[in-house]
């Protein structure tokens, strides 16, 4: 089963983005960082989610976040589904921050359970045939408003959303122009998928 190793973010100055990243998820070699300084506006089309297992988390994170230099589009609170909230890193990456519980259970940490990647696209039905096409499996699959696939060994699991959609989850704008600024890592190959964002094959991220 193909799966993702690591999300490539194109940065235009990477050491403050390392730091950034550093000092607000503590992530490791699953999200990695190049330089680029491809044209691009507005909405890129796509948001990671760190998802943890409590509000608590939630708030610890999203509060390193903010003090290391991310702007919130959308403060941490319950909705129907859980706790969460949205912040926008320096360099433009929108990170979406979530809790299925809508209680605590301990102390805060800032654990990370769970990375999602969140695809906006155009055409639902397309794009979930494009990747299990590419070896990608289906795991939840809601009519042409949500696909998720299976994670596999990889660290990072994939979600598919139409773009207005997941725009709105975001709380910004659905328009944007230009580069991703996003390289998706795996087993699946060498890549353009129906959207226009990039895949090449890589090597699993080593253990932290």
């Amino acid at each position: 089963m193909a799966n993702i190793e690591s999300v490539t973010l194109e940065v235009v100055d990477p050491t403050a983005a390392d730091r950034f990243y550093t000092t607000a998820f503590g992530l490791g070699p699953q999200v990695r960082l190049r330089a680029s300084e491809a044209p691009t506006t507005g909405f890129r089309g796509f948001t990671l989610s760190l998802v943890v297992s409590q509000p608590a988390n939630v708030n610890a994170l999203v509060d390193a976040a903010v003090e290391a230099g991310a702007t919130t589009l959308k403060p941490a609170t319950k909705s129907l589904w859980g706790y969460g909230g949205v912040v926008q890193a320096p360099d433009g990456t929108i990170w979406q921050v979530a809790s299925s519980s809508k209680k605590d259970t301990g102390p805060a940490t800032r654990q990370i359970d769970e990375i999602v990647l969140l695809l906006g696209v155009a055409d639902m039905a397309e794009t979930k045939r494009f990747y299990v096409d590419h070896g990608l499996t289906v795991a939840k699959s809601f009519g042409s408003k949500y696909v998720e696939f299976a994670a596999g060994s990889g660290p990072v699991k994939l979600a598919l959303y139409k773009r207005r959609g997941l725009a709105k989850v975001a709380g910004v704008s659905p328009e944007g122009t230009g580069s991703h600024r996003l390289v998706i890592g795996g087993s699946a190959g060498t890549f353009t998928d129906p959207d226009g964002f990039a895949w090449e094959a890589t090597a699993p991220a080593p253990t932290p």
